[in-house]
Formats: structure tokens, C-alpha cells, sequence
């Protein structure tokens, strides 16, 4: 029988990779321009008509930077592009929410705690959220063209605010708060596909018997310099789902909405710094205060009374039905719940790793995928075997893990 769990694990692995990669190169563009930007001497009358340069020097050579407010008065022949960074960002990182919480709804995405969703409901509001979130804060750019650029910031931000506890209403914990980073990478992306780009092209188009209309420029700018500000929030996001202390908590959704104000205070230092107008430490002062309150709230789920068990969903029926169960949970009791556990009896944990819990039947056959990938097929789980596993009892995870998927689980 092929391991269908292995082999998806890879085809995650993969979309990871390929996600982070595109995200770096995608990010790493957009901060340096706006730097770029922001540190342009335009005090200077330049022959070229341009409206600012600079000098800058890296790997050993020189570079004479010149930025046009509209165009030059001929095009080079060759215009790099900046776009598939975005785009490829964005459609990996769906790749990845399609992997994991799509097809993992019943583990990931769906709490029957919190509201009975079938999958396909699930996910239609999912996709649904998505979209709303573009067209949401298209019309909120729209709205207040011509006001003052903090109004349309302050706007936005109630939108995530509202999104943030509305996520935490039908979601886990854990999908609300990616769902929340997907919803402002969406955004994010839409600007330079529907936005961006589409204005710099009819810019360039326009060289050809006609003067170009520097208001598409300025559209693009504007756009920019919100993804800019909403950058660092969004690298947040997709990384608490490694953090329980964030996501696992009834005041998630606030702690995601102060995330947006750190990711205001920690641009803002940089920006204003590239323009050259001062060092505004002050930002730092705040930020950190915002960081210890989102600590604070986090510690609700030790202050909160401990629920009942969930009613398992399908899948894990199927595993806790598997032959050999009950000897993998003889096994996981006594080499893994010392840590996954509501309340860790190893020295210097306070929570769960993961927020995963090992205590009971219901807990392990819940957590089959994990349990037989990280300590069946390898041996990431105990950590440096300091729980003393032997090979046979990983054998033993492997035999009922696969004895599970041989009556329908894994394919």
C-alpha cells in the first residue's frame, strides 16, 4: 500500500517552500522600493527631468538610482516587471491553505465548539471571506480618494478588527488566525494584479502619442505603501499557527488586532528614518507595550476552566476503531502526554507543545497523522528520545496507523 500520508506531507513540504520562497522575494522588493522611495534626494535639479536620485552601493559596485514620476522620455528597451513575486506568494500560500485546512477541515478548520459547519460550508465561507476582503477594502480606497491617507488606514482597520472576531466565530482558533493573515495577503495581492501593475501599463502605454496622467502613478504609490504597512501583520499571522499561546485563546482576536498596530509602529520607525525626518523611537516604546499586553491576554487559557471532550469527527472514529489502538495508546500515554498535556509534567513547560493534548483515547486518535508521521515514519517526537521510545513501539504506531488506512482512511 503507497503512504498517501507521507506523500501529501511532501506535497505540503513543498508548497511551504515554494510559499516562504516567493514570499521573501516578494516582500524583500517591496521594502527595498519603499525605502528607495523614501530616500530619494529630490533636492536636486536633475538634467533627466527625473524627479529624484540616489547613489547606493552593494556586492561591489555602484548604482545611480533616477525615479520618474510618470516616464522618461523614451522607454528602455527592456522594463523589468515586479508581479510574479505577489502573484506566486499568494498562490502558494492558497496551494497551502487548500492542504491543510481544506482538506484537513475536520482537524484544522472546523470546531464543532464553536459552529456546526459541514466541510463544504466551511469552506465556501472561507473563500467567500476572501473575496469580501478585496472588494471591501477596494471600495474603502475608493471611498476616501481624495481625504486624508490615515482615514483610509483607520477604515481598513476596523474592517480587520470586525474580520478578526467574525474568523473567531466560525473557525478554530488556529484557522482564525490564519484565515486573518490570508485575508490581508489577499488584499495585498489584489493591489498589485488589479491595481498596480494595470496603472503602471496604462502609463507606459500612454508614451505612445499621448502624456501620460501621472494620477495612475499616485494610485499605484498608495497602494503600495498599504502593503507595505500590512506586511509584517501578515508574517505574524501565518507564523502563530505554530504558537498556541497566540491562537488558543478567547482574546485572539484582539491580540491579532494590536498585531496591526505593532506592524504600523514598526513601519513607521523604518519609513520615516529612509526620510530622512528623524528617529521616531517613541514607536518602539509603544510597540513593545502592545507586544506585552498581547502576552497578557494570551495566558486566558490557564485562567480559563478546562472544556469537555469534542465529539470525534469521522476520521478519527476510523483510527480509534484501527486494530492496535489501544497499544498505541498505552504507548503515547506513557511516552508523550508527560508533555502533551493540558497541564505538562515536564520541567519548564506550561502548556502543550503545539497545543497539541495526548491524555486521553479521543485526544490520540485525533491526533493519528501527527503521532504516526513525527514519531512512527520519524523520530522527531519525544525530542532527542528523551522519553526512550523503543523502535518496536514506533513499529507498533506504523502497523495500526496503516491498518486504519487500509479500511478507507488513507485511500
Amino acid at each position: 500500500m503507497y503512504d498517501w500520508a507521507v506523500l501529501g506531507e511532501w506535497v505540503e513540504i513543498a508548497a511551504r517552500w515554494l510559499h516562504v520562497t516567493t514570499a521573501i522575494a516578494w516582500i524583500g522588493s517591496s521594502f527595498y522600493f519603499i525605502a528607495l522611495d523614501l530616500g530619494l534626494y529630490r533636492d536636486r535639479n536633475l538634467a533627466s527631468g527625473a524627479d529624484g536620485e540616489e547613489w547606493q552601493v552593494h556586492g561591489g559596485g555602484f548604482y545611480h538610482i533616477q525615479k520618474y514620476l510618470v516616464a522618461p522620455a523614451s522607454m528602455p528597451d527592456h522594463l523589468t516587471w515586479f508581479k510574479w513575486e505577489s502573484y506566486a506568494t499568494w498562490l502558494s500560500g492558497f496551494t497551502m491553505l487548500v492542504l491543510v485546512y481544506y482538506l484537513g477541515a475536520d482537524l484544522y478548520l472546523v470546531d464543532p465548539n464553536v459552529m456546526e459547519l459541514a466541510t463544504w460550508q466551511a469552506v465556501l465561507i472561507s473563500l467567500a471571506s476572501l473575496a469580501f476582503g478585496w472588494l471591501a477594502y477596494n471600495q474603502i480606497c475608493k471611498t476616501f480618494v481624495n481625504a486624508n491617507q490615515t482615514a483610509v488606514m483607520v477604515a481598513l482597520f476596523v474592517v480587520l478588527v470586525a474580520m478578526a472576531w467574525g474568523y473567531t466565530q466560525v473557525f478554530t482558533g488556529r484557522a482564525a488566525m490564519l484565515h486573518l493573515g490570508a485575508f490581508t495577503a489577499t488584499i495585498m495581492s489584489a493591489n498589485v494584479f488589479f491595481i498596480i501593475i494595470p496603472n503602471q501599463k496604462i502609463v507606459v502605454e500612454d508614451l505612445v502619442g499621448r502624456k501620460p496622467d501621472p494620477i495612475y502613478g499616485k494610485i499605484a504609490k498608495q497602494r503600495s505603501t498599504h502593503n507595505n504597512y500590512l506586511t509584517l501583520p501578515v508574517l505574524f499571522l501565518m507564523l502563530s499557527n505554530h504558537y498556541p499561546l497566540v491562537f488558543a485563546t478567547e482574546y485572539n482576536w484582539i491580540i491579532a488586532s494590536l498585531v496591526f498596530l505593532m506592524g504600523v509602529t514598526i513601519r513607521h520607525w523604518f519609513n520615516t528614518q529612509h526620510a530622512r525626518k528623524g528617529s521616531p523611537h517613541w514607536t518602539w516604546a509603544v510597540t513593545v507595550i502592545l507586544f506585552l499586553i498581547c502576552a497578557w491576554l494570551s495566558t486566558a487559557p490557564m485562567r480559563a476552566e478546562p472544556e469537555g471532550e469534542a465529539a470525534l469527527s469521522p476520521e478519527a472514529l476510523v483510527y480509534a476503531a484501527a486494530p492496535g489502538f489501544d497499544d498505541v495508546v498505552g504507548i503515547v500515554q506513557g511516552r508523550c502526554s508527560m508533555c502533551h498535556a493540558a497541564e505538562p509534567g515536564w520541567e519548564g513547560l506550561h502548556w502543550p507543545p503545539k497545543d497539541v493534548r495526548l491524555e486521553t483515547p479521543e485526544q490520540i486518535a485525533t491526533e493519528a497523522r501527527r503521532i504516526y508521521l513525527q514519531a512512527g515514519v520519524t523520530h522527531a517526537m519525544p525530542p532527542a528520545n528523551l522519553s526512550y521510545i523503543e523502535p518496536e513501539e514506533r513499529a507498533q504506531i506504523v502497523r495500526w496507523f496503516r491498518a486504519a488506512g487500509a479500511g478507507g482512511v488513507e485511500g
